[in-house]
């Protein structure tokens, strides 16, 4: 089992065929609503399947998508053949070994469905804050906070335990001990989207806007 991976973390897995696509049938909307700009250098951090790793390598100059699944890392690849983008590599290794696996800096790390199951949330954000450069972002895709039985997809419950679930002030907790700045938030239930600036300023910062 993929879970079964030493360092893999908790609540993380795949999910089964089907409702993930359900969830996000438009992945290159969420890219840009978390600001995702064309031609920048961009890493898909536990990228799983290459879900979202597909639609970024088609806004994006480079993709480095990595994932401790090696697996499942090549079932992304395969999908990004098949989709005919040939700007992107693949590492197989450990989320908070981020800072070795891409040795030079980036201009955005995205990260979806693995944000709460991180065991220690400030090592990791330190980690990405170090991969990115002066303006760089991170832009995490989570569950927000509700009960697992109220956020449904095609008739049943999904996304990790209720208990794994963050609230935007526990996400915000760890960039900021991180030594960054506050995000700006755009909030589409049952997801929460953040983007966190490597500098003190972002514009807008802290600001909330809703979508339905």
């Amino acid at each position: 089992m993929t879970s079964a991976i030493p360092g893999f973390f908790q609540g993380t897995e795949m999910p089964t065929s089907g409702w993930w696509e359900a969830l996000w049938p438009e992945p290159a909307s969420v890219l840009a609503a978390v600001g995702m700009k064309p031609g920048t250098d961009v890493v898909d951090l536990c990228c799983g399947d290459g879900w979202f790793t597909l639609p970024i390598a088609r806004v994006a100059r480079h993709v480095i998508a990595i994932d401790i699944d090696a697996d499942m890392l090549e079932v992304a690849r395969r999908r990004l053949t098949e989709g005919g983008a040939s700007n992107c590599e693949f590492v197989a290794g450990d989320a908070y070994e981020l800072a070795g696996l891409v040795p030079q800096t980036v201009d955005f790390v995205f990260m979806a469905n693995a944000f709460h199951g991180v065991p220690d949330r400030p090592r990791l954000a330190r980690a990405v804050r170090t991969t990115l450069g002066p303006d760089g972002r991170f832009a995490i895709v989570n569950w927000h906070q509700y009960p697992r039985e109220q956020t449904t997809v095609l008739g049943e419950p999904r996304g990790p335990k209720t208990e794994l679930r963050l609230s935007p002030e526990q996400t915000t907790a760890a960039w900021k001990r991180a030594g960054s700045s506050s995000p700006s938030w755009l909030m589409c239930r049952p997801i929460t989207m953040a983007r966190y600036s490597n500098s003190r300023q972002l514009e807008n910062a802290g600001r909330m806007r809703l979508c339905r």
